[in-house]
């Protein structure tokens, strides 16, 4: 019996009823500054025994990652979570999310709205609308998540959080010319 039969798949961009759907903003848009856009989106990694939910905030044009964020349980505390640690760096103009119920509830929109940021939602199954966190997502499972053998949430945190640092301040990126998200981000 594999895994998936004892914990299945979760799915993650299901919207709840009742919460408001945004237009996406963002097709035709040039990037051109920090700040301009930031999305979130999130994903899960097995566990030994199980599943964590990540969540992470993303600059589009550093690919800086302002904020992330471990749960062991699918709700929206853990993204106003990271969405609060992000707004507390700064603000995007437009924030762009997948339609997932985290990310359309009033406690996450609510705080967009208050800062005056545009919200865009990406089209129902179009993952390349959120093309910086996909890759981002790429990036940590290939290069951090799928080498190492995650035992608990806490076991996750430890080692994701060295895996940021990384990320944000050592690796190297060629579409930001061979230079760091914080480097682009804080320049």
């Amino acid at each position: 019996m594999g895994l998936e039969a004892i914990y299945p798949k979760p799915r993650l961009s299901q919207p709840a009823v009742g919460h408001a759907i945004y237009p996406y903003l963002l097709r035709g848009v040039t990037i051109g500054r920090v700040n301009q856009v930031w999305s979130a989106d999130s994903t899960y990694l097995r566990l030994a025994s199980g599943f964590v939910y990540l969540v992470a905030v993303i600059d589009w044009f550093s690919r800086y990652v302002l904020s992330w964020a471990v749960s062991i349980t699918m709700d929206v505390a853990f993204c106003v979570e990271a969405l609060d640690q992000a707004l507390s760096q700064g603000q995007p103009e437009i924030f762009n999310t997948d339609q997932g119920a985290q990310f359309t509830s009033v406690a996450f929109t609510e705080r967009l709205q208050k800062g005056g940021v545009r919200i865009s939602m990406d089209g129902r199954g179009r993952a390349l609308d959120n093309v910086f966190v996909e890759r981002l997502w790429r990036s940590v499972k290939y290069e951090e998540v799928y080498v190492r053998d995650y035992q608990s949430a806490w076991d996750a945190r430890r080692s994701l959080a060295r895996y940021f640092a990384f990320y944000n301040g050592e690796r190297l990126h060629q579409a930001l010319g061979y230079r760091t998200p914080a480097t682009v981000y804080q320049g």
